[in-house]
């Protein structure tokens, strides 16, 4: 494709940075602590921990050019990436870079307008959640990290390396080809950071030692080993690097990384904390400011008492009005910008929640318990099956729930149709939409436990049948995913459960069935294996402003602001054939301070065990006799999906009520868990 020619690769500008990113005050727990391995992670020589020096131990300046696309991976524009020479310098952000991705670097959809990039070059960075990807033709994954040995990660030997620019620590990944496709020639070579990444940070990828099937180590690119080598070449890109590159060997050396054997090294700079989370803040702060403590105005359009399901005391439906932020409610809304590029109230929409009272609240009145739905689902439909209705009557929750806008029932059609159109630029509707559906989602446990308990429609025995004293949270599948971003911008809720969840999507999707199958026309829209990758990385850029990578890792810590810290539980069926465990421990490590309660299925890297009882965040792992998931990035297929089997289990409705009425995690499981 001529668009992607290298011949027409030229610079756009030079650009001046310190070679040294701040990091921000956002501290991520996992980054820091990604060099050194856990206790239980079993790993053998590790990388030197001595820091990087400063930018003047190196060089005074170091400039990144701008390009249109980088001739280190001559087969592909876009790659590698994520890089620095993909971004130009903007001092009116936090990270002082904003990306400036090229219309060449956009893939092109097989049908109809390519996207433009202005939508991903107003971030300051790229997403502390992407895989980091090149291409390197007829490469294997013999002897590198894999998804069960990342110990293997931070060994002093490891082919692959990913530091941290400003300490040298080494961060924990797995490499693995793309083999979502059967495109041999065309298959990503991916580092996937098992950790999030630090917001507002520069890192360093290296990949060296990789060979081909007969063994035999690949040369570099005749570009990048001009850099290396210090040899001529003709593009002026090069020239312009090699202040960087004398930065950037410099560090990966002080990391104990040789510059000789290198067959490729890069560096890239991540978002700021700010950039991603500023949206929904302002959008919090402002809306619950405006509702107050007994929530948004609202109309109850059905209070039925006389439901078939004998355990539900009262069914009840309403429309609640809540400030609206988007253009219109509906699907393909986008929020409505003002002149600092936040979200700008746009009056006001009504949506649908739903509330179920058990029987047993008619005795001890209820405790509030949000739920979050499954993908595309509607927390309507899913409020009422069995095992959440048995749980409510039996432990005393007041079960309600809203619809998690922008990837709820009613944006199935317009998702389909962007999907299957590679309209990348119309995305950005389901994400501004999940702002909103967010936000309802606070607005609802502001009204549930404010002025509902008092309704008199709520009151048949002229008592409240809701005592709001304490509120919770429980998610299952996608409930678990944007659970975590709830649970990190709540000022209401004190503990949760995330129900086989994980994190980032763009990990997600190639290795879910149902994420697979929403997300399966891309295959058509873009036939190029390689471009779908870049496209899943873009798509990542601006999911980070509502999903958990950019969310999760202040869940504990409190350093959201106006958020105070919380407890988690997370549940784990090993085998999911949804949602992938490697995203619920990358999740669980982002989070931090979780235990994984023993006696557990398995030891899981970077995760420390703990008995139970427990007092704290935890993680319980669930084995139904599955065979683990494969190593590649395709979903499972061993047995039955025992994706929705945890919440099914008598024992984990036990653990659930202990943990969020004490705090205390108990798995109530006869040895590890298991169906027996």
């Amino acid at each position: 494709m001529l668009r992607r020619s290298l011949a027409l690769v030229r610079a756009f500008a030079v650009v001046s940075l310190a070679a040294c990113t701040v990091p921000d005050d956002d501290d991520s727990a996992s980054a820091s602590d990604a060099g050194t391995a856990p206790p239980n992670s079993g790993t053998g020589d590790t990388a030197p921990t001595t820091g990087a020096p400063t930018t003047g131990e190196i060089v005074p300046e170091v400039d990144w050019p701008t390009l249109e696309c980088d001739p280190l991976v001559p087969s592909y524009c876009g790659f590698p990436f994520p890089s620095n020479v993909f971004t130009s310098a903007d001092p009116t952000t936090v990270t002082g870079r904003r990306l400036a991705l090229s219309a060449a670097l956009i893939p092109d959809r097989a049908q109809g307008q390519p996207a433009q990039p202005d939508l991903w070059n107003r971030s300051d960075g790229f997403s502390p959640g992407l895989a980091v990807m090149s291409h390197l033709p007829g490469a294997t994954v013999a002897g590198l990290p894999g998804p069960w040995t990342l110990e293997d990660s931070l060994a002093f030997d490891s082919p692959t390396v990913l530091i941290d620019a400003d300490t040298g620590e080494r961060i924990a990944h797995f490499a693995e080809l793309d083999m979502s496709h059967d495109q041999d020639d065309r298959r990503a070579f991916m580092l996937r950071p098992v950790v999030r990444l630090t917001d507002n940070h520069r890192y360093i990828a290296a990949i060296r030692r990789v060979v081909d099937g007969d063994g035999d180590a690949l040369p570099p690119s005749p570009a990048f080993k001009a850099l290396r080598d210090d040899e001529a070449f003709d593009d002026p890109s090069i020239g312009e690097r090699r202040g960087l590159y004398a930065d950037i060997f410099t560090r990966l050396e002080q990391a104990g990384v040789a510059r000789d054997d290198l067959q490729l090294a890069w560096d890239f700079t991540t978002a700021s904390r700010e950039h991603n989370t500023a949206g929904l803040l302002e959008m919090r702060d402002e809306a619950l400011a405006a509702v107050g403590d007994d929530g948004p105005a609202y109309t109850l359009t059905l209070v039925d008492a006389e439901h078939p399901d004998p355990r539900i005391g009262l069914y009840v439906e309403g429309t609640m009005t809540v400030p609206l932020y988007l253009d219109q409610p509906g699907p393909g809304a986008r929020l409505v910008l003002d002149d600092d590029g936040l979200p700008q109230q746009n009056g006001t929409a009504e949506f649908e929640f739903t509330v179920v009272i058990p029987q047993s609240a008619f005795t001890t009145p209820a405790t509030p318990l949000q739920y979050g739905h499954g993908l595309l689902g509607s927390g309507r439909q899913e409020l009422q099956l069995d095992p959440r209705v048995a749980f409510a009557d039996t432990y005393g929750y007041a079960l309600f729930a809203v619809d998690w806008i922008g990837m709820a029932a009613d944006d199935s059609v317009a998702i389909a149709d962007l999907v299957a159109a590679g309209d990348l630029e119309q995305f950005v509707t389901l994400v501004d939409r999940l702002h909103q559906g967010i936000l309802n989602a606070l607005l609802a446990m502001r009204l549930v436990s404010g002025a509902l308990v008092d309704d008199p429609m709520l009151q048949p025995m002229g008592q409240p049948l809701i005592d709001p004293s304490e509120r919770y949270y429980h998610g299952d599948s996608q409930g678990g995913i944007l659970g975590a971003t709830y649970m990190a911008l709540s000022t209401d809720v004190e503990r949760g459960l995330l129900g086989v969840p994980g994190q980032p999507y763009s990990l997600l999707l190639n290795r879910g069935e149902a994420m697979g199958e929403l997300f399966a026309p891309l295959n058509s829209a873009f036939p190029d294996g390689l471009d779908r990758q870049l496209v899943l990385a873009l798509l990542q850029i601006l999911w980070d402003r509502t999903e958990p990578t950019g969310y999760s890792h202040t869940i504990r810590t409190g350093n959201l602001p106006g958020s105070p810290p919380k407890e988690i539980l997370i549940e784990v069926a090993i085998g999911d054939h949804q949602v992938s465990t490697l995203g619920a421990h990358i999740m669980a490590r982002a989070i931090g301070g979780i235990a994984n309660i023993a006696p557990e299925n398995r030891a899981i890297w970077g995760i420390d065990s703990a008995a139970a009882p427990y007092t704290g965040s935890a993680m319980v792992e669930y084995d139904f006799g599955l065979a683990p998931e494969p190593t590649t990035n395709i979903p499972p297929s061993d047995g039955e999906d025992p994706h929705a089997k945890p919440r099914e289990l008598p024992g984990a409705a036990q653990m659930l009520d202990r943990f969020l009425r004490t705090g205390v995690v108990e798995t109530y499981c006869d040895g590890a868990c298991d169906p027996e």
